[in-house]
């Protein structure tokens, strides 16, 4: 009901603007802002609003990778954490078996039955299990019978420990092999366990227990969770920025991401420990993993499902500066450079090539036609620029059309940041990576931070940005309108200025409200449901408006950026015909506005105007009251060659709106 009202009010004081009268209680100015529709300052890069993804947070395992047995092949440091197996032996003995010589995944289960009845092995997922009704699982295990006769089954037990799902026995028989088994949810559950029960008598070997929703993103085998994917979609991302993030570097260099042990089948992959196990004394996660289910090549196949550019980062042959500050000496770094080499011909090279094939062979012969890398994360100061200046060497005379991306540290000023935007002067990098972790101030104070940067100089990605604001015990109470409204405002200076600012992303991207490390993030979830947080829909709100060419909004000859808590750009869409208004009050009154068009014959059609506003600053979003912050839109025919706009304070508003030229 409050939600209507606000709407209906909107809409009155909508009417009213556009009749010529200010409903403005504290103030009768009009501010008016001239538009020159068809003289546009810079072209916008179609890959200007992008995602970035990192596994923190259990954004990967237990997140965006549909697996929801943890530890199934038994390969954690310590090889039963997530299961448990019966307090008594009358049953059956089960042992870890570890053939080092076996190769990546070394380990397996022996369990020796003794025929006295079932003995059930359970696993406790991430957090507990999300099972929805009606929905359908499917488990499979590798296993083989060395003796004896036994079988396996499935229950699906909710907290109370009630059976939801349960599949029929299955006779397991001579040697490896993989069985099937499958059950549909009769109830829904937020943390289920999963009973794999066996009985009958005799030595059985077991290894690689998996259990996935039959309804995968796009449906498919050892694939993605779907509503976290339909959100990432909805954001209409330029590009994929993976696999982070501080994990490209890990705490040591035995720790760091390595793509070629996260592509081929999956059994293949090496686990290894997830830096954020560890990082934050107050939030260990001592069962945080990597498996890498989700690897390079699903990473790539995910960029081209939702249209965006992949953009991956590589080690650079140094570990996180803040953990270790291990560096692996210049003349052995041959492997890493020959490393980024070889992922260039896994994501565009032909079939005929040795990792062109690989790709061929994992189900995508045609080239992902990657245009874009990144040559370490955060790191910074001499050692970092002369490892880069070797990676460029190479890539650029190999893979001249693979544009290189290069580091400024993890701050966005200071001597590190300094030292990095002089010291490259002497080399070709084709981006600059900024990165912004501040107070909602910072951000409304630096809208125009871009305006005066060198026209000439690089481009500049701003890879990773959020407004950090006060929080409270509550996972998502730092993800506050305050904090995003700071951060639309900051983006108006982005836009304004695309043609040195080329891509930006947000992060990080997911967070369980059960299992996270740092905050705030753009989408937090729980084993079943995911929530949009008022970041997310800034970041929405762009990626969906993003138009063709930025043109001038002047009120007084000059943008708005902060003169009395008000921000503004202005694209427009060459293609579709379209003015897109950006417009953030920050301050505590109402506003009124004249947008006066220069280079059009006349305004056509419905005009709509979206709004983003909370009174409270501090207000949020969160799983159970996701809809606290969000967009609420409005259609309006319009004509002539003026707008006029009342906002309203604290809000952040877009208007799109055809135009005759």
């Amino acid at each position: 009901m409050k939600q209507l009202k606000f709407v209906k009010l909107l809409v009155v004081l909508l009417m009213l603007s556009l009749s010529g009268v200010a409903q403005t209680g504290n103030q009768t100015n009009i501010r008016k802002v001239n538009i020159t529709v068809n003289k546009p300052t810079t072209a916008i890069s179609p890959n200007m609003w992008g995602i970035f993804f990192e596994d923190i947070n259990f954004g990967a395992d237990g997140g965006l990778y549909a697996e929801l047995i943890k530890n199934g092949s038994f390969e954690f440091p310590m090889p039963m954490m997530g299961w448990r197996d019966p307090d008594t032996e009358a049953q059956g003995v089960m042992l870890i078996v570890n053939q080092a010589a076996h190769g990546v995944n070394p380990r397996y289960a022996q369990l020796k039955l003794k025929g006295t009845g079932d003995f059930v092995l359970s696993n406790d997922g991430f957090r507990g299990i999300g099972i929805q009704k009606d929905e359908t699982y499917l488990f499979s295990i590798m296993a083989k019978q060395l003796s004896g006769q036994g079988n396996i089954r499935l229950e699906m037990i909710n907290a109370k420990g009630t059976v939801i799902g349960k599949a029929e026995p299955v006779a397991v028989n001579g040697d490896w092999k993989k069985y099937n088994l499958s059950f549909t949810a009769s109830d829904t559950a937020q943390k289920g366990k999963l009973r794999v029960i066996f009985n009958g008598n005799g030595e059985l070997h077991m290894d690689r227990l998996s259990l996935f929703p039959q309804h995968t993103w796009k449906n498919r085998p050892n694939g993605l969770r779907n509503d976290l994917v339909q959100k990432l979609a909805d954001l209409k991302p330029g590009f994929l920025r993976f696999p982070g993030g501080c994990i490209v570097e890990g705490r040591d260099l035995t720790n760091r991401y390595q793509w070629k042990t996260t592509v081929g089948a999956p059994e293949d992959r090496k686990l290894i420990m997830n830096r954020w196990n560890v990082e934050f004394a107050h939030k260990n996660a001592p069962d945080y993993f990597q498996s890498f289910g989700l690897g390079f090549y699903e990473y790539f196949q995910l960029a081209e499902d939702l249209g965006a550019a992949p953009l991956p980062i590589l080690n650079c042959g140094m570990a996180c500066q803040f953990n270790s500050s291990e560096v692996v000496s210049l003349p052995e770094l041959d492997p890493y450079i020959q490393d980024a080499l070889d992922l260039i011909e896994f994501a565009n090279g032909e079939v005929s090539t040795k990792w062109g094939k690989l790709r061929a062979d994992m189900g995508h012969p045609a080239p992902f036609n990657m245009r874009l890398l990144g040559v370490g994360n955060e790191q910074w100061d001499e050692q970092y620029v002369e490892r880069y200046a070797l990676f460029e060497k190479i890539l650029k005379q190999r893979y001249p059309e693979v544009k290189l991306i290069a580091a400024a540290g993890p701050f966005a000023e200071g001597a590190y940041f300094e030292y990095a935007w002089k010291a490259f002067q002497s080399y070709k990098p084709d981006f600059i990576d900024e990165h912004y972790y501040k107070g909602p101030d910072w951000f409304f104070k630096n809208a125009a931070r871009y305006d005066n940067y060198d026209r000439k100089g690089f481009k500049v990605f701003a890879g990773e940005y959020a407004g950090h604001g006060k929080d409270n015990a509550q996972a998502e109470s730092k993800n506050s309108w305050l904090s995003a409204m700071s951060e639309a405002a900051f983006m108006t200076g982005l836009e304004r200025n695309a043609d040195v600012v080329q891509m930006c992303s947000y992060a990080p991207l997911l967070a369980h409200v059960d299992a996270w490390q740092w905050r705030p993030d753009l989408i937090w979830f729980d084993n079943l449901r995911s929530m949009a947080t008022p970041n997310y829909y800034v970041q929405q709100l762009y990626g969906t408006n993003k138009g063709t060419h930025s043109v001038p909004a002047l009120l007084d000859g000059k943008a708005l950026s902060g003169k009395d808590s008000l921000y503004a750009s202005a694209v427009i869409d060459s293609v579709t015909k379209e003015l897109i208004i950006k417009l953030v009050n920050a301050g505590e009154k109402t506003e009124s506005f004249e947008f006066s068009l220069a280079g059009i014959k006349a305004l056509k059609g419905e005009m709509t105007i979206t709004t983003l506003r909370n009174e409270e600053l501090l207000s949020y979003n969160t799983l159970d009251k996701p809809m606290s912050v969000q967009p609420v839109s409005t259609q309006i025919l319009v004509k002539g060659k003026k707008i006029t706009q009342v906002t309203q304070p604290r809000s952040f508003t877009v208007i799109r709106v055809k135009y005759v030229q």
